[in-house]
């Protein structure tokens, strides 16, 4: 028996946000979208037995996308813990924990770019099959790291050409999504590279790219240091993470010939923080240099970099994407500017524009109401009244 879904609402932005439609509605039959236009109009097109949530005084728009968390972390002073000692029963439950309140925040597709033993996969596949509420989960497995570099915990740690080939046809066998390789260091990891310095060669990073398009995967680079992004670009990853430039300890180089390649080559950066730049101002004691750093950003976008926003969930909240979209406003982005970065562009820059990203017939039913416009008031994004997750409402 069919499941049919209506919500009618004051606004629809269906995707770009200037696609709007006034006291609007949208049907979907089975998670999957059939009908977006004036609540009338939908509303004569719904089946019997249509369940109907109009919410008036809201805005309706695609649910959010984060293109950069970690399920099996937890936000705090030791992101790993829980990935080093708890059995996979118990992390499990956490991480199904975690999918939840990503979605209570109206985020309904993520990108999970490093777990342990494949439990992100285990997550991903209750999600689809709707035993679990979470987002719809693009799931990478343990990224592929040298032995005692960054996130190594996780067990991905890779010695060479040969194993290097052999982690990633496991990857694919297991039904990873993606691979993720650590191209620099990072800061979570003790006694590993720092996060300027580079962790694989050109031509490593280079064969990640040609075994993992041999399997039919696309490659997430994350990359701090000016080096392992400039190797990362030329090797012809999908997407590179943070983008931070580093060269040194408080100083960067922002390579305008790679970011040209980057734009020309259709290379997507990926944020891959919060984007609070206070906060990071007041750790590191310099918030001229912090915003710099963080703003990064809209210098991409400027130069025809696709950008897409992710919060690196697992060390920060998962609850954290609205209010890391809000900070975007600081580096010169409108609201609909980042309403769009959030939801339709980042779904076509991660390959799911077919998929998501837009309110259209033939997409999947993911839905997300929020008080009053947010194309007015961004923060609005925080005010949500209702979430619909592949046709399921979670909220």
């Amino acid at each position: 028996m069919s499941t049919a879904l209506l919500v009618s609402a004051r606004t629809i932005l269906r995707g770009p946000v200037t696609d709007r439609i006034d006291d609007g509605a949208v049907l979907s039959v089975d998670g999957t979208i059939t009908a977006v236009g004036r609540r009338a109009e939908v509303e004569a097109a719904a089946p019997p037995g249509t369940v109907h949530h109009d919410h008036p005084d809201a805005t309706l728009l695609p649910g959010l996308v984060d293109g950069h968390v970690h399920l099996a972390l937890e936000p705090g002073r030791d992101p790993f813990r829980a990935a080093r000692e708890d059995d996979d029963a118990t992390l499990e439950a956490a991480m199904r924990r975690a999918a939840a309140t990503l979605l209570g925040a109206g985020v309904t597709t993520v990108r999970d770019l490093g777990d342990r033993g494949y439990l992100a996969l285990r997550v991903r596949d209750a999600i689809a099959a709707g035993t679990v509420p979470g987002p719809r989960v693009l799931a990478a497995g343990a990224p592929l790291t040298p032995p005692g570099g960054h996130c190594h915990v996780l067990g991905g740690v890779v010695d060479g050409p040969v194993e290097i080939a052999e982690r990633i046809a496991e990857h694919a066998a297991a039904g990873v999504d993606l691979i993720k390789v650590m191209a620099s260091g990072g800061q979570s990891t003790t006694g590993g590279a720092t996060m300027w310095e580079s962790q694989f060669d050109r031509a490593e990073l280079a064969l990640v790219v040609e075994e993992a398009a041999r399997h039919g995967l696309r490659v997430a680079a994350h990359a701090h240091g000016t080096q392992s992004i400039t190797d990362a670009v030329a090797a012809g990853v999908a997407t590179v993470e943070h983008c931070t430039w580093m060269n040194g300890p408080g100083t960067s180089d922002q390579r305008p010939e790679v970011v040209a390649d980057m734009a020309g080559r259709g290379i997507v950066a990926c944020t891959g923080s919060s984007a609070d730049w206070r906060r990071l101002g007041a750790l590191i004691g310099d918030d001229e240099r912090a915003f710099a750093l963080m703003s990064r950003v809209r210098g991409l976008a400027e130069a025809g970099v696709r950008v897409v926003p992710g919060t690196d969930a697992g060390l920060s909240p998962f609850d954290a994407l609205p209010a890391a979209l809000g900070r975007h406003r600081d580096f010169g982005f409108s609201a609909a500017e980042i309403l769009d970065m959030a939801t339709s562009g980042a779904a076509d820059a991660l390959g799911l524009g077919a998929v998501t990203g837009r309110l259209a017939p033939g997409l999947a039913a993911d839905l997300l109401v929020v008080d009053g416009d947010p194309v007015d008031e961004l923060d609005r994004l925080t005010d949500v009244r209702m979430v619909v997750a592949a046709g399921r409402v979670a909220a």
